[in-house]
């Protein structure tokens, strides 16, 4: 809207009491004036962020195959990733000693994002073979929906007998057909 700068004309209210109040006709233009060029600076905002993530997107592209040669000497590291995420300030209260025993079988972690980084991405947790469970990778990939919800999916795992870290919080090791000893109280 173009601001009429003639327009001096008062416009009538009603205030709290119900009384006529008066707002010049100049103040609504002024506001209205804020309201067009705010509109203008998200539109450039919109446009800056676009860039941002195009650069963004090339420079994932430069960096993978330093990641790559990265991964190969971690893994000649023992306990690598044991090491890392028991570092990490929040990640490390987190393990318990039976997840810490699982962590010494990871080889690597890989991050893929989908096509458009906006639209998702996935990561997957590589293990040598190890005493826990079958799989050697475990993937959970999180997927961004439009309405700002996010679908979360992930391999499901496949445990040993009796290993099964989620089981009551423990881990039951079993030997041959045997159950494992329940305290009765």
């Amino acid at each position: 809207m173009a601001a009429d700068k003639s327009k001096k004309a008062k416009v009538a209210e009603l205030g709290a009491e119900g009384e006529p109040e008066t707002v010049d006709g100049e103040l609504v233009l002024s506001i209205e004036k804020l309201q067009e060029i705010q509109e203008e600076l998200e539109k450039i905002n919109e446009e800056a962020s676009e860039k941002v993530f195009e650069v963004e997107q090339k420079y994932n592209e430069v960096r993978r195959p330093v990641y790559v040669k990265r991964g190969d000497i971690i893994k000649n590291i023992p306990d690598f990733w044991l090491t890392a995420f028991l570092s990490h300030p929040a990640l490390g209260d987190l393990l318990s000693e039976k997840d810490q025993e699982v962590f010494k079988f990871m080889q690597s972690i890989e991050v893929e994002d989908f096509k458009d980084v906006k639209m998702g991405y996935s990561i997957t947790f590589n293990f040598t073979e190890n005493p826990y469970f079958e799989d050697t990778k475990l993937t959970k990939s999180y997927a961004f929906a439009d309405e700002g919800t996010t679908n979360i999916s992930g391999t499901k795992i496949r445990w040993k007998q009796g290993m099964d870290l989620l089981a009551n919080g423990n881990v039951q090791e079993t030997k041959g057909s045997k159950r494992p000893f329940v305290e009765e109280r």
